[in-house]
């Protein structure tokens, strides 16, 4: 893991290290809150204010500014149940997991923050069912912490299914509330979201940590280890053709080659799956850009939920993209006709392109598939799955163009580089 200067994230944890309360407040120091009720709307705006000059944007993949989202919240003054998302259900992502394992308290000071903003009486902590690692670190420190400041602050973990889309706010806000972890339809997002008769605040768990940096040490010190808009730190999660997969802390802005050299690139990058397996490729010229969003943007390519996935000469691009697509279309929540019809033709013609076999013209029926699903699912899972389709096969343009001429590579037998977990089986949404 590197360690950037100022406020950092993994801060003490070097080594694999977890910080326990005690080693957590002489790393950090002591969490500034508001005395009581009469001094929290002006914290609260003070709060808000050092978050816009952070530049602070979630980094739970949306790119949110979250200045703007926790201010819409302050001055809603609406009842708040305060929900941290660990949920993680991104395969190829463990910045949260680690976060949680190794420096837990940062997640709980950032969930006190969050309350305190927004005089919330009770704390959701969502972490997945099969991540007991996470879920344990996280029960201790709530144990090492005892009683949370603020008077009547209810903090509780609840485990919602391991699936990838059961992370999205309005699927994990759903199960808290009950229901099946799916994502709602909501045409005009954001939508209300609700957990009883309380309005619930949704912050991912790195997001949540760097709050807790930015109330100890302000938004300038914090801005200062970013790059132009978007300050800070931030976490990364590298894997794919590379000697040392893990987790990163890196300045923003820190140019994308400079990042994936951390973990050790076992060739010549060909490719880069930014964001997850619902994120975009981006082609080696990326290698120089600033690992920001302004910095991705003038090569179609964004930060997302902090997910580097490389490729070398070693790899089947169309193969590893027909793998990922076939994977996703397994993950949907099986609500709407792009998931339920759309995602599994997709693969399926990807699969035939992977084999070199373009009976019938399947470049033309593939293009149709990503076309009809564009734009039409009930949730984003499907408008995901087309970017990385899309993306992935401009990049790997010239291997596309041979299978479909029925040369396949000599590298499409080879191994995958991709985590891809068994969700061949039923699926658990409660």
């Amino acid at each position: 893991m590197t360690e950037p200067n100022g406020p950092r994230l993994l801060a003490g944890t070097a080594g694999g290290h977890r910080l326990d309360f005690a080693e957590h407040v002489a790393t950090h120091g002591s969490l500034p809150l508001p005395a009581d009720r009469r001094e929290s709307g002006p914290w609260a705006k003070d709060l808000v204010a050092q978050i816009g000059l952070s530049g602070l944007i979630g980094r739970g993949g949306g790119g949110f500014p979250t200045a703007i989202k926790l201010g819409g919240a302050v001055e809603g003054r609406h009842r708040t149940t305060v929900v941290i998302d660990v949920m993680e259900g991104e395969p190829a992502a463990q910045k949260d997991s680690v976060l949680a394992a190794f420096s837990p308290h940062l997640i709980l000071d950032g969930a006190e923050v969050l309350a305190a903003a927004l005089s919330a009486k009770e704390v959701k902590i969502a972490v997945a069912a099969d991540n007991p690692a996470a879920k344990g670190s996280l029960e201790a420190a709530l144990a090492e912490r005892g009683q949370p400041r603020g008077r009547g602050l209810d903090m509780s973990i609840g485990t919602p299914p391991g699936r990838y889309v059961a992370g999205e706010e309005s699927a994990l806000v759903h199960w808290l509330d009950g229901g099946d972890s799916r994502p709602t339809y909501r045409p005009s997002k954001p939508a209300v979201l609700t957990i009883g008769r309380r309005r619930a605040y949704v912050e991912n768990a790195e997001t949540t940590a760097a709050l807790a940096l930015i109330a100890r040490h302000g938004g300038a010190a914090y801005a200062a280890q970013g790059w132009e808009r978007t300050g800070g730190t931030a976490l990364v999660t590298i894997s794919g053709a590379v000697d040392s997969p893990g987790v990163h802390e890196v300045a923003v802005g820190t140019p994308l080659g400079q990042i994936i050299a951390l973990s050790q690139p076992t060739g010549t990058p060909t490719g880069i799956l930014l964001g997850g397996y619902g994120g975009t490729f981006v082609g080696p010229e990326a290698l120089t850009s600033p690992w920001s969003p302004e910095g991705l943007r003038p090569v179609g390519g964004a930060p997302g939920a902090g997910v580097i996935i490389v490729f070398n000469e070693s790899s089947c691009g169309v193969t590893e993209i027909s793998r990922i697509a076939d994977w996703m279309a397994r993950e949907s929540a099986g609500q709407c006709g792009p998931c339920v019809f759309g995602l599994p033709a997709l693969a399926e013609d990807l699969a035939l392109v992977a084999l070199g076999r373009n009976k019938g013209r399947i470049d033309v029926r593939l293009h149709a598939h990503l076309d009809i699903i564009a734009g039409r699912g009930a949730c984003a899972h499907p408008d995901g799955v087309v970017r990385m389709v899309r993306t992935g096969l401009s990049v790997f343009r010239k291997d596309v163009a041979a299978h479909l001429e029925g040369r396949r590579c000599s590298c499409a037998g080879a191994p995958s580089v991709l985590t891809l977990p068994d969700n061949a089986g039923e699926l658990a949404w409660r």
